[in-house]
């Protein structure tokens, strides 16, 4: 049995349909997968569940998943646990004198991929989607429609980050 078998089999009864979702966001609907992998990987490393993290990279190179996607993986969620936190509240406060000021904030490992950008920006967005950054949330957005993602795969993105985000949850609660 696999880890991630293995850890679906500990979800409770109440979790039932995020069981089926799980196995759901791996397949491929709208992206590669590649890009399915990446915002998987991303997902789990920026929500912080060392089980969940560790099923899901050992089913990521049971399926043949690189270490190079696996290293743009945990850079995008590095990154975005910074500029989340950094953006939204630019985002929340609203005030203009805020965006005069220099982020000054290092991000030179978006600019060095091993993957590819549009992998990378889903990455990103998966992230944005779980931190709530609006600002995140509509600048990755318009970076992949750029890079010629549809609004189908951004979807897909966001998808795979809520039903991790649901399954973390649902293995957090007591029985």
């Amino acid at each position: 049995m696999s880890a991630l078998e293995s850890l679906r089999d500990k979800l409770p009864e109440a979790a039932k349909d995020l069981k089926l979702n799980l196995q759901a966001i791996l397949r491929p609907e709208n992206l590669t997968q590649d890009q399915v992998w990446g915002c998987v990987l991303a997902s789990a490393f920026f929500l912080g569940d060392e089980a969940l993290t560790l099923a899901l990279v050992e089913e990521g190179r049971a399926n043949a998943v690189t270490e190079e996607l696996i290293d743009d993986a945990r850079a995008a969620a590095s990154i975005m646990g910074m500029n989340t936190v950094y953006y939204r509240f630019r985002h929340l406060v609203e005030k203009e004198s805020y965006n005069s000021i220099p982020p000054r904030l290092r991000m030179m490992r978006m600019s060095q991929l091993k993957t590819d950008k549009a992998t990378f920006e889903l990455m990103s967005m998966s992230c944005a989607a779980l931190a709530g950054c609006g600002m995140c949330l509509q600048a990755h957005e318009a970076t992949l429609v750029q890079h010629g993602i549809s609004e189908a795969g951004v979807n897909d993105s966001i998808r795979i980050a809520a039903v991790l985000s649901g399954v973390k949850i649902a293995l957090s609660i007591p029985a």
